[in-house]
């Protein structure tokens, strides 16, 4: 048996990056809007650096649920 409490605490937080990055992504419109300034580009950043962090946090979730969680994903590569 896995750690539930860890579980649920980790995927809370890949659910916040991903409110995180749909925030930053609301005034932009086309991918050229992302060079048009210095904070459009520091938006596109911190979206990599939010899609990076999930991208761990799933393979923690993989970690912590000893690979039982993931398997009921299966589209999920």
């Amino acid at each position: 048996m896995f750690d539930k409490k860890l579980a649920i605490e980790i995927l809370l937080q890949i659910q916040e990056g991903i409110n995180r990055i749909q925030r930053r992504f609301e005034p932009i419109s086309s991918s050229d809007d992302f060079l048009s300034t210095d904070d459009n580009l520091t938006k596109l950043d911190g979206i990599c650096m939010m899609l990076i962090t999930i991208g761990e946090s799933l393979k923690n979730i993989d970690k912590v649920t000893h690979k039982t969680f993931l398997t009921n994903y299966p589209q999920v590569d």
